[in-house]
């Protein structure tokens, strides 16, 4: 999931906007996982942030921590996220905070090269396919189902589509089997960039105010779903393995446990941020509301995290690694 998208500063521990006040919970010491030392400095730590505001809302909350409980240096690289797995394993990047999939990477860095791992769920449930805003299904109820698709094709043509259906897709880096499957279930459609998460959000809004005909690849968890709630089209259900070849899949999108990717030096390295992003798990509603308040809220990383963080210590307590 780079073309446009939210530009914000490289948190520094230095420039942090809010005190480590604001965090005031107490936490109970805990005891540090055997093996592991545990006076290790945290230092300076590089944290991918990657173009999709669910990945910022993770961003901004362990950053956070880590800069006010911790006491790191947090450098944020803004990267794509195939990009984001060649630097983690050029030691550029000490972690990705959320991946979706990626077993072609996974199999090169983990398995072969063994430069990254695994670092623990995120917690959270991720839902990728197609969409149309409600309106649609009210006005085309069998619109939902694939096979229809190309009888409303004309609804979603533009002047740079070529006669063919516009399919919205938000940022270019993002990893998306579409041209394969207009090309394998012989839909009349063409992939039309918006640019952007947020220009995507913007298309899907104005297509429901104002009954626009919209269909685009789009996923859970994401706040906007809350405010306008958009349809899935049903696409020839998932099967293990039917995705494995990206020109012959045919076949829906696969549900993701989303998981931590880590540099494996730094994930053994004792750091104290390394062992605060492994605990680091949360709900897909917890991430949904800190990415509410960057974007619907216009809040910073910082403000944003400060105020989810006061309102929920009892989830975040057992992050913080032992004393």
């Amino acid at each position: 999931m780079q073309t446009a998208r939210w530009i914000r500063a490289a948190a520094l521990a230095g420039t942090a906007v809010l005190a480590l006040a604001g965090c005031a919970t107490e936490v109970e010491p805990r005891v540090a996982p055997p093996g592991l030392p545990t006076d290790v400095p945290c230092g300076t730590v590089t944290l991918a942030n990657l173009p999709w505001v669910g990945y910022e809302a993770n961003l901004a909350v362990v950053a956070y921590l880590a800069k006010n409980r911790l006491d790191c240096t947090v450098v944020e690289k803004e990267l794509g996220a195939e990009e984001a797995w060649d630097a983690l394993a050029a030691g550029e990047v000490d972690a990705i905070l959320e991946n979706w999939g990626r077993d072609s990477q996974k199999k090169r860095y983990i398995d072969e090269e063994r430069l990254a791992v695994e670092h623990g769920m995120t917690g959270n449930r991720g839902v990728v396919g197609w969409y149309v805003p409600p309106w649609m299904v009210e006005r085309y109820p069998d619109i939902t189902n694939w096979k229809n698709l190309n009888k409303y094709a004309y609804l979603f043509r533009t002047p740079t589509s070529g006669g063919k259906g516009a399919f919205l897709l938000a940022d270019p880096s993002y990893e998306t089997n579409e041209t394969a499957l207009f090309r394998n279930l012989k839909l009349d459609f063409t992939v039309s960039i918006t640019g952007s998460e947020e220009k995507l959000i913007d298309t899907f809004r104005d297509a429901e105010r104002n009954r626009r005909p919209a269909i685009g690849y789009f996923y859970a968890p994401q706040w906007f779903l809350a405010e306008v709630d958009l349809v899935h089209v049903k696409l020839p259900p998932y099967t293990p393995g039917c995705d494995v070849d990206p020109e012959k899949v045919a076949c829906d999108y696969q549900p993701y446990d989303l998981d931590k990717i880590a540099n494996r030096e730094f994930a053994e390295s004792g750091n104290p941020a390394a062992e605060l992003i492994k605990n680091f798990q949360w709900t897909n509603a917890h991430q949904n509301e800190v990415a509410r308040y960057l974007t619907v809220d216009k809040l910073s990383y910082d403000e944003a995290a400060k105020k989810w963080l006061d309102a929920n210590p009892e989830v975040w307590a057992d992050w913080l690694p032992a004393d």
